[in-house]
């Protein structure tokens, strides 16, 4: 079935996240991340942080459920049996620490078919409790077998 593009531009209600000191440590733990700044909170303020300061890619974990709902849309489409995670792209801000409270948006930036797939672009933007943006993400979903 051909891919539509009625739901480009659409926009899904924001999620928030309440970024814990522990799910920093279980993260960076997980991960690999060893740096102090992650799991030491004098370390951290000692290089200047606010508190225990997450790593980049815990990104992932505040802003996928605000991207998780445009996927799911109806009326976005995606064929869940067919689809392929395609690529993510971010662009970091503001660091992200415990204690924050993080509001992630997401929408439908583009919706293609080239090639018998459908190429399904979301984008996502979080900011933290006092208006800095901490991450933009791009994140790219493939179908096949569209046409």
């Amino acid at each position: 079935m051909p891919v539509s593009t009625e739901a480009v531009g659409k926009s899904f209600p924001a999620t928030q996240y309440e970024v814990g000191r522990e799910k920093i440590r279980e993260y960076a733990s997980a991960v690999g991340e060893t740096s102090p700044v992650h799991h030491d909170l004098e370390a951290a303020r000692a290089a200047g942080f606010r508190a225990l300061v997450a790593p980049p890619m815990f990104c992932v974990v505040y802003s996928a459920p605000a991207v998780g709902a445009a996927i799911l849309d109806p009326d976005v489409g995606i064929d869940f049996a067919a689809m392929v995670h395609g690529g993510q792209e971010f662009e970091w801000g503001e660091p992200v620490c415990a204690g924050d409270l993080i509001t992630s948006s997401a929408k439908v930036v583009e919706i293609s078919e080239r090639r018998g797939m459908g190429f399904y672009v979301f984008e996502s933007e979080s900011h933290n409790d006092r208006g800095e943006r901490v991450v933009r993400g791009t994140w790219t979903n493939i179908v096949r077998g569209v046409s």
